[in-house]
Parts: C-alpha cells; structure tokens; sequence
C-alpha cells in the first residue's frame, strides 16, 4: 500500500469518526428543542409532522438530480420506512416526556432485541459471549424498570414502553436494512423522513382530523417556532447523511463507541438543560446496558 494511499485511507477514517461524533452530538441535544416546542402547545406528533416535512423538503431539493433512481426503490423498503418512522416518532414522543437518560438507556436496549430477531429471521448462531450481552441487557433494563424497588420490572409510563417500542423499532430496522443493501444513503434517508412524516400524519388525522393540520400549519408560521423547526430539520438531514457515511468507512464496533457518546453528549445536556439527574440504580443498569451493547457489536465484528 502506498504512503498516499494510506495517507487517504487515514484521512477517510477521520472525517468518518468526525461524522459519527457530530450525528451522536446531534442525537444527544436534538430533544431539547422538541421540548420547546412542546412549551408552545404543539405536541411530539405536531412537531414531527412540520420538522420531517422540511427535511423531506431539504432532502428532496439536495437529491432531486437522483430522484428519479430514489424513488424507484422495491416495495420491500417501504416496510423500512414504516418502522423506521414508527423508531424515530416513538423516540420524539418518548423524549418529551420522559427523563431523558431514561429514555436513552431503555432505547439502547435495541442490541437485545437485534440478537433476538436475528436468531429467529436470519437464523444466526448464539455463542457464550452473545448469551452474556443477553444477560447484560435483562438485567440493566430490571434495574432501570424497577430502581432498585421489589416492583415487577415493568415499563412504568407511557415514555417507558415508547422508547422500549423504539428500541424494538430500531433492532427491526438494522435486521431489514441487511435485505437493502443495495439501497443509496440518499434513499435510506427519505425512506426514514417519508415514514415520519407519513405516521405523523395519520396519528394527527386520526386525532384530531382536518381542524388539527390546520393548527398545526398556523403555528409553523410563528417567527421562533418556525426557526426551531429549521433547526432540528437541519439536525436531522444533516446527522442521517453524516452517520450513514460514518458507518461505511469504519469497523462497526468503532461506530458503536463513538456513537455511544450521545449518552454523554446526551447526560450532560439533561443535567445543565432540564436538571435531570439519574439515580445509582439507574445508573447501574445504564452501565450494565452499555456493557451489553459493546459485547454484543464486539462478537459481531469479530465473527
């Protein structure tokens, strides 16, 4: 290998880590503003619906050279964009309500559900250290369901299961995205927008009916509401594209680790932000959590 070559190689895997830090910074912060828009009366399912709007409008404007070969895509992928809408819209809902790191943590139980689905629709093999993640991940999500109470461990509100509902979603859409391979990172994108948007949609018809869209369209034309939205758009385009890149130019467990500094990113934020703060239980089963996450991304990369 020639010294340009690795020079080129070295260079790729820094602009991909640097993407994977800043769609993790992203994804650690982009609740925030949600919650504020929550403070001026429009729902998660509201501000869904406007915020993946513009970025399926920010999207189709950057791609519409390549719409034509988006838009042709099999009809399989359209199930990935249901569950990855439903992951995404869940993971909004569940932020907005719930404690934050709460939410993060049951969220990141995803590798649990991935090791199970594979096991039944990909028939892949368990080994001892996969069974360990398993393990792991029980017995964190025990701790954080109960905080050290002798309650069953049991989703305790409506943030709980949707963020365990997200978790399940997210597992669900890496299992379908190793069907769609031959799927660009331009389609990946307005599949998961397109989802979004499509189940916001639906939900605030069925909520609501045609009095709630037009609400919802008055409050988008406030000044500071607009320019929210504006900025979780460009969150969201921009951390989607960046990580899609970031996952293709770096071993997988390397992308497991620099993404899990949203949990930091995340915790940080919370704390200086909503002054929320997580109890030596919780945190036991957040670590315990992680712990499973890496081992289970680990066992994959080498086998």
């Amino acid at each position: 290998m020639s010294l340009s070559h690795k020079q080129k190689t070295s260079r790729q895997k820094y602009i991909a880590s640097a993407a994977l830090i800043y769609g993790a910074l992203c994804w650690g912060i982009i609740w925030y503003p949600y919650r504020l828009l929550n403070e001026t009366g429009l729902s998660g399912v509201q501000s869904s619906l406007l915020s993946y709007s513009l970025a399926l409008l920010m999207g189709g404007m950057l791609f519409w050279p390549r719409f034509k070969r988006i838009s042709h895509v099999p009809a399989s992928a359209y199930w990935l964009s249901l569950v990855a809408g439903w992951t995404n819209l869940a993971y909004v809902l569940a932020i907005i309500d719930g404690e934050v790191m709460r939410v993060m943590l049951l969220f990141y139980l995803s590798p649990l559900w991935t090791l199970l689905l594979a096991r039944i629709w990909l028939h892949e093999p368990w080994h001892r250290p996969q069974l360990l993640a398993i393990g792991l991940s029980l017995l964190g999500a025990v701790l954080m369901l109960t905080d050290g109470q002798w309650i069953w461990p049991w989703p305790q509100s409506t943030s709980d299961w949707l963020a365990l509902s997200a978790g399940v979603g997210f597992s669900l859409t890496n299992v379908i995205t190793r069907f769609s391979t031959h799927l660009t990172i331009a389609a990946k994108g307005m599949l998961v927008w397109l989802g979004v948007f499509a189940l916001s949609l639906l939900i605030l018809l069925w909520q609501s009916g045609a009095s709630g869209i037009v609400f919802v369209m008055a409050s988008a034309t406030a000044p500071h509401v607009f320019i929210t939205l504006l900025i979780i758009a460009l969150l969201l385009v921009s951390a989607t594209l960046l990580v899609q890149y970031g996952v293709t130019k770096i071993p997988a467990i390397q992308a497991s680790v620099l993404f899990m500094s949203e949990l930091i990113v995340a915790a940080i934020a919370a704390y200086f932000l909503a002054h929320e703060t997580m109890s030596m239980i919780e945190m036991a089963g957040g670590c315990c959590i992680l712990a499973a996450g890496m081992l289970s991304v680990s066992v994959g990369e080498s086998g």
